[in-house]
Parts: C-alpha cells; sequence; structure tokens
C-alpha cells in the first residue's frame, strides 16, 4: 500500500475526466474504488473535493490517498473481458467512425457509465470499439439509460478535448425524437422551467428526481439552474399521443423528461417523470398507454450535428429508431420520411 502523495497534472494531461487520467497514472486501480476515494472527500484537486467527472486542468494538484500496490489481493480484479455477444452489438451500432471520432446508435436499456448497481455499460465495454486504436474511445457527452440515439465518442485526446468544448459552448445541435401523452399546446413552443435535483431514497441515493421551477421563483432555489427546451409537434393521434421533436438548448439531467411532464404531457413510458396513469385527470396526462407500449421510455436522440474537432467540415448523424420505438411508430402509422430533419427550421 502506498503513502499519501500530491501529483500534478501535466502539459499533455489537461482537460480530462480525473477518473480517467487516475486510471491512467494507475491502471490497477478500479472504478469503485475511484468513487469511493471521491465520496469520502480523499480524493482532492487544489484541496477541494471531486466527483470522478470533474475535469482535471494543466497544473492543477491532485490528493491521492494511500492505494494499493499493482498485484496486491485489495486491489480491484481486471474488469471482465466483453463478451462476443457485446462487442457484436457495440460494433453494429457504429453510425459513424473516422481516425478521429466515432459515433453509436446506443440502444435502449443500456448504461452509458457504471454507478451503484451498474456492472454493465457501454464505458466498461469501450475496448470493442477501438478499431485497432490502442486506447479505447472516450465519452465526451451521456444519454440516460433508458434513452436511445446517437452518442458520440472521441478517439483521441485531442479531439476529445475539442468536443467536450463544443458541447459546452453548445455549438452542437441535438434534435430528439419522443411520443408524448396528449397533444402539446400551442404545437411549437419553448420551455424554460429551471431544475434542481431533489434527494431520493437509499444509501446512493437511488429514485432521486429533477424538480421544474419557475424561473420568477429561482431566488427561493439557490440550487436550481436554468433549462431551455424547445419542442414542435410532429404528428397526432387524436388527442391521446402526439409524436414530438425536442430540442435541448441546455444539457441538465433528465431535462426533456421533466420538462415534459411539467407541460402535463410526459414522454411515454416514463414511470418517473409521468406516472402510472393513462388518464389526464385534469393535471396532464399520465404517461401510460397500455400493453407494450407503457413498458419502456419513448426518448430517442434522433439527430445531432456538429463540426468537425480536426477537419472542420459540418457532420450530421441520424441514428434509426430503437426497436421498441419503432413498433410503435408502426402501430401509429407514423412515418420518418413525412416530417423533416429539423422541424424547427421549417417552422421558422
Amino acid at each position: 500500500m502506498s503513502g499519501v502523495q500530491t501529483l500534478m497534472v501535466e502539459p499533455d494531461e489537461g482537460d480530462q475526466r480525473l477518473d480517467r487520467w487516475l486510471r491512467r497514472r494507475f491502471p490497477h486501480v478500479g472504478q469503485g474504488r475511484i468513487e469511493k476515494m471521491c465520496r469520502k472527500g480523499e480524493l482532492r484537486v487544489d484541496g477541494g473535493r471531486v466527483k470522478p467527472a470533474t475535469r482535471v486542468q494543466t497544473g492543477q494538484s491532485v490528493r491521492i490517498p494511500p492505494l494499493p500496490e499493482p498485484g496486491d489481493i485489495t486491489a480491484r480484479p481486471a474488469r471482465p473481458k466483453v463478451s462476443e455477444a457485446d462487442v457484436e452489438m457495440l460494433q453494429k451500432a457504429v453510425l459513424y467512425r473516422d481516425d478521429h471520432i466515432l459515433a453509436l446508435n446506443k440502444p435502449a436499456g443500456l448504461p452509458v457509465q457504471g454507478g451503484s448497481g451498474q456492472d454493465r455499460h457501454l464505458d466498461g465495454m469501450s475496448e470493442a470499439l477501438c478499431f485497432g486504436f490502442e486506447d479505447p474511445p472516450r465519452l465526451v457527452h451521456r444519454l440516460d439509460k433508458d434513452t436511445s440515439g446517437v452518442l458520440l465518442m472521441a478517439r483521441t485526446r485531442r479531439s476529445a478535448a475539442a468536443l467536450t468544448a463544443a458541447f459546452r459552448a453548445r455549438e452542437t445541435r441535438k434534435i430528439y425524437w419522443a411520443a408524448v401523452a396528449g397533444v402539446p399546446h400551442p404545437q411549437m413552443g419553448t420551455i424554460r422551467y429551471a431544475l434542481v435535483k431533489a434527494p431520493g431514497h437509499g444509501r446512493h441515493g437511488e429514485g432521486e428526481k429533477m424538480l421544474c421551477i419557475d424561473p420568477r421563483q429561482m431566488a427561493a432555489h439557490p440550487d436550481a439552474k436554468r433549462a431551455t427546451t424547445d419542442y414542435a409537434v410532429l404528428s397526432a393521434l387524436g388527442r391521446r399521443v402526439s409524436w414530438c421533436a425536442l430540442v435541448p438548448v441546455t444539457g441538465r439531467t433528465h431535462q426533456l423528461r421533466a420538462h415534459m411532464a411539467e407541460l402535463g404531457h410526459p414522454i411515454i413510458g416514463d414511470g418517473k417523470y409521468g406516472g402510472s396513469g393513462q388518464e389526464n385527470l385534469g393535471d396532464g396526462w399520465g404517461a401510460q398507454l397500455g400493453g407494450e407500449m407503457s413498458k419502456k421510455l419513448h426518448l430517442h436522440a434522433r439527430h445531432l450535428s456538429l463540426t468537425h474537432p480536426v477537419t472542420g467540415a459540418r457532420l450530421s448523424l441520424t441514428a434509426p429508431l430503437s426497436p421498441h420505438m419503432t413498433r410503435t411508430w408502426d402501430a401509429l402509422g407514423w412515418e420518418a420520411r413525412d416530417v423533416p430533419v429539423d422541424p424547427f427550421e421549417e417552422l421558422e
């Protein structure tokens, strides 16, 4: 077991996640141990508490508590080998690949990163996406576990830094498709509720969710963050369910799900924010339609456009609907070819 040590972030190591930086320095230290050190405040950057996802910058000092030596029986064993089935699944999901970036159509139900009770996740299986490179691709943004669609990864540190900066500066454009309960009115608009995290239950905060706050009431909620979502109704089946395009102008946790539920039109299958009802009892619809359509979240990252971080070319990436949403679209008679790629441009 090593002693406490303080290391500096070198010039070629800046602007990357703390957990990735640490694993490159100490490959034998597992993600679980890193998360535990952060929770206990043992791992610090410039003297402050941090999270595994905190990005370290050149010149910062990282305090590292005693770590097991390589081969120590207390060290976490190497992560299991990715199964042949998962390798095939991930490689078939690739939408675009060059020497700098890679885009996947992430399956619904697959977590992007590990967490409490999550041992099978994309980050842990990323070695299946090396395609001849020594290092696996890096995550530069996230999708919820139950959301499918376009997920971008960086194949080099240079492209990771550029893409991360582009997402922060909102230089990318993301368009989601969703089936929502009822039909929003007006059929095109902007939602501006701020969001604040409500505590969950259990040891690890299970069940936490985001609450919507009227922007005029933000002074009473100092932890609330401004959030903006554009929406447009693309088609509707009577007044019961509609196909919407959603653009998260900001990128808050569960933003689209919380905003649509607050509007009274939760995303179909969203039990967390839309409940288990099917009727509109006067305060908005429930998120269920009955049968198979109620079993899975109907939210899909359909389209992502961005400037390539190296070539400067404009890329437009589109992901086919997930199997469960395809079945719903077929059942409701909705056709992808009937709507524009970016309905907000068409309707302006």
